[in-house]
């Protein structure tokens, strides 16, 4: 997690040292936000080259140790009792996927792997004899338009519209929110956690967030000016608080 404060005083201390004028708070939430999903989405363009590089599409075994704890943090699973709330897709016989699912990693069924298959294999498996067609035993799923659908059987009835036990998936990290009140026409902060929302990502994308908001409010910096910068005032506050 990243304290959202601590961003928006360095934010602000580096716009101000820079003379590019004041960020508003309702401004500032709205390039953090913007800046979250970007670094968010960086993850998984890594995530790609690093599979590139050892010659796997998608396993985090290989991948750099940061890359991997940074993913984890978003790694959620919702079981039954969560994935029936989830709305009924109409004539498809599955559910849509919430919005806070970003990418599904396993579904299962009663303890077995679902398979999940592009939608003309899928179909190609439901209509398939009973050698290949899916069973409660090895359930199949898809996922097409935000809707995961998943099949089984028994052998009196050989295809049935499943729901899932669970789902395990990433999810999209939170927005953000500065939360303050205004005294005297100043923007105070305000931790109560009703207001104010901390960005979900690693700590160590602290100075990446203060980069991008900085590169967003048009204000441009190389990012190294930027890590000294935010480490001098990290610097100067500490001395201050010893004071």
């Amino acid at each position: 997690m990243v304290i959202i404060d601590d961003v928006y005083q360095k934010v602000l201390a580096i716009a101000n040292k820079e003379q590019r004028g004041y960020i508003t708070p309702q401004e500032f939430n709205l390039y953090a936000n913007q800046a979250q999903i970007e670094i968010f989405e960086q993850y998984f363009y890594d995530l790609n080259q690093q599979a590139r590089i050892h010659g796997n599409e998608y396993v985090y075994a290989d991948v750099d140790d940061m890359l991997e704890e940074k993913i984890q943090i978003f790694e959620k699973t919702d079981l039954i009792a969560i994935i029936n709330t989830y709305a009924i897709a109409p004539n498809t016989g599955g559910r849509f996927l919430p919005d806070y699912v970003y990418r599904v990693g396993k579904i299962e069924f009663n303890g077995a792997d679902c398979e999940i298959l592009k939608t003309k294999d899928f179909n190609n498996c439901i209509n398939s004899g009973p050698l290949i067609r899916p069973n409660d035993q090895r359930p199949i799923a898809n996922i097409r338009d935000n809707v995961m659908r998943v099949v089984g059987g028994t052998s009196s009835n050989p295809t049935l519209f499943r729901t899932p036990t669970s789902l395990i998936y990433l999810k999209r990290p939170a927005n953000v929110s500065w939360g303050y009140y205004v005294v005297g026409l100043k923007a105070l902060h305000d931790p109560n956690p009703a207001k104010t929302k901390n960005f979900e990502l690693h700590k160590s994308d602290e100075t990446e967030l203060v980069y991008k908001i900085l590169t967003l409010a048009g204000i441009s910096m190389r990012r190294d000016d930027v890590t000294q910068a935010a480490a001098a005032l990290q610097t100067s506050q500490i001395q201050q608080e010893k004071q």
